[in-house]
């Protein structure tokens, strides 16, 4: 019977260890189902089985595929995400010590003995070939420890949560950088139209300008100021191209591909967006219930706490049970001084249990306690600072986003006025009544304003994004 349970131990154990080295995806405790989803499963179909698999890129680029892009290629995003997964194993490691520990070894001996006397005793030389078998199966099993294992316990599921919120906030920043870069890219794309737009009209006045001049009722002046208003915005439209490139490579490297990848994004069409309608008050609030800072701010100090009773109960007694059941055989065996060697199989079963009673250690458990304490007392002094900084910043975003939806009506307004002053100007001119610096200055008036009303709107789009991430909730009615 004890023979049939040591073969079963052992192959039971020697199961175990083949599994650990061969890396097997064990989970006995199901860690995984307490890690977030992948962020390339946050913002999109849950239900699709290759989220990551992209088809050929869309022409034009739509914003949720970038966002998409990004989400699977950001390294930060798989860095955070293989962090909660290793906290989740922590989780079953701290789990394990519920369990008892079962080891076992099975050694063979080979052994050589001579024996040689002077002559006179030569009759009792001898050599001797022993052989030793033995097995041997010890189970340790912790009954009651003071809430050690229970501390550890909560320490790795607070830790867990806060790798889970942490990987929620490389989201937050990857999605927020993303929209950015996406909306950075139709910015120019308008100050490009724009520039192109206020080049067309620079060459029509200069055209005009010229024609007069050849029919001999313009002055050479008006000619060459014409002549410089077009150089100049000539040389705006280059800035913009350029800038337009630079756009379209952060883009690119946003979401995974090299900057030189060819992408068209859809022009954006130039209207208010809709405001958040929750008092600033209200999203306060949602930002100190949510945001995933200081989720993982408050799961750390949860953390430092279970680290507390962890350490305090490290010094305290323990009860552990423990059983050893051993076979050894031997043949040549010597049971009694001058008997005959003969086989003999030796067991033992042992069945015992264990009071470990720590009675001093120096001072040492007492200072660490101190040193947990204090752990614990800068993480709760750093969730206050973070709660602060969260409500100042989403604030400050609020007010932002407020003198920016200010800043494009009145900018529109600007745009208004500047065109009909210059459709006054230019008929005026082309009627003789009116004079070049007029026009020129009519016609800068127009692009100037043009440039602030994009600028005004690319503002807007900006304070909303900050808004949503100083909540911590950034979503589909930030970004579009």
């Amino acid at each position: 019977m004890i023979c049939s349970c040591l073969c079963r131990g052992l192959l039971l154990g020697l199961v175990l260890f083949c599994a650990e080295a061969l890396a097997l995806p064990l989970d006995p405790f199901v860690t995984e189902t307490y890690t977030a989803v992948t962020a390339s499963r946050a913002f999109g179909d849950e239900t699709a089985e290759e989220a990551c698999n992209f088809a050929v890129l869309s022409s034009p680029l739509g914003l949720t595929e970038a966002i998409e892009r990004a989400l699977c290629q950001n390294p930060k995003v798989r860095s955070a995400w293989s962090e909660a997964r290793a906290q989740a194993a922590l989780l079953g490691v701290a789990r394990s010590a519920y369990l008892p520990t079962i080891s076992a070894d099975v050694s063979y001996h080979a052994q050589k003995s001579i024996s040689t006397y002077d002559e006179e005793y030569s009759v009792l030389d001898e050599k001797n070939r022993p052989r030793t078998r033995s097995s041997r199966l010890r189970l340790d099993w912790m009954l009651f420890d003071f809430g050690m294992r229970s501390a550890n316990t909560d320490q790795a599921s607070a830790l867990l949560e806060a790798a889970n919120a942490s990987h929620d906030l490389s989201i937050q920043y990857v999605l927020l950088e993303t929209a950015q870069a996406y909306f950075d890219v139709q910015t120019a794309q308008a100050l490009l139209h724009a520039s192109r737009a206020a080049e067309e009209s620079a060459r029509q006045s200069y055209l005009a300008t010229e024609a007069k001049y050849i029919a001999g009722v313009g002055a050479l002046t008006d000619k060459l100021q014409a002549a410089v208003a077009l150089s100049d915005a000539k040389l705006k439209r280059v800035t913009a191209e350029g800038e337009m490139k630079i756009a379209l490579g952060s883009l690119a490297t946003a979401i995974g591909l090299s900057p030189d990848t060819s992408l068209l994004v859809p022009e954006r069409d130039i209207a208010l967006p809709i405001l958040p309608e929750q008092s600033v008050a209200d999203l306060i609030g949602d930002a100190r219930s949510h945001h995933p800072a200081l989720l993982a701010a408050r799961a750390e100090v949860q953390a430092a706490e279970a680290r507390v009773r962890a350490t305090r109960a490290e010094g305290s007694p323990n009860l552990v049970l423990f059983g050893e059941a051993s076979d050894r055989r031997q043949d040549k065996y010597v049971p009694i001084s001058g008997y005959p060697s003969t086989g003999a199989r030796l067991r033992d079963n042992v069945v015992g249990v264990q009071v470990n009673i720590p009675l001093f250690e120096g001072f040492g458990r007492s200072y660490k306690v101190r040193t947990a304490n204090s752990q614990a007392a800068v993480q709760a002094a750093e969730l206050v600072r973070l709660e602060q900084q969260v409500s100042l910043e989403v604030w400050k975003s609020y007010q932002l986003l407020n003198t920016q939806h200010e800043h494009i009506k009145a900018a529109t307004t600007l745009l208004d006025s500047a065109r009909r002053s210059f459709e006054v100007a230019q008929g005026s001119f082309r009627a003789g009544v009116g004079n070049i610096l007029e026009l020129l200055s009519a016609q800068s008036a127009v692009a100037s304003a043009e440039q602030r009303r994009i600028e005004a709107h690319a503002g807007l789009l900006a304070a909303r994004l900050k808004l949503a991430a100083s909540i911590g909730r950034l979503g589909l009615w930030a970004i579009k």
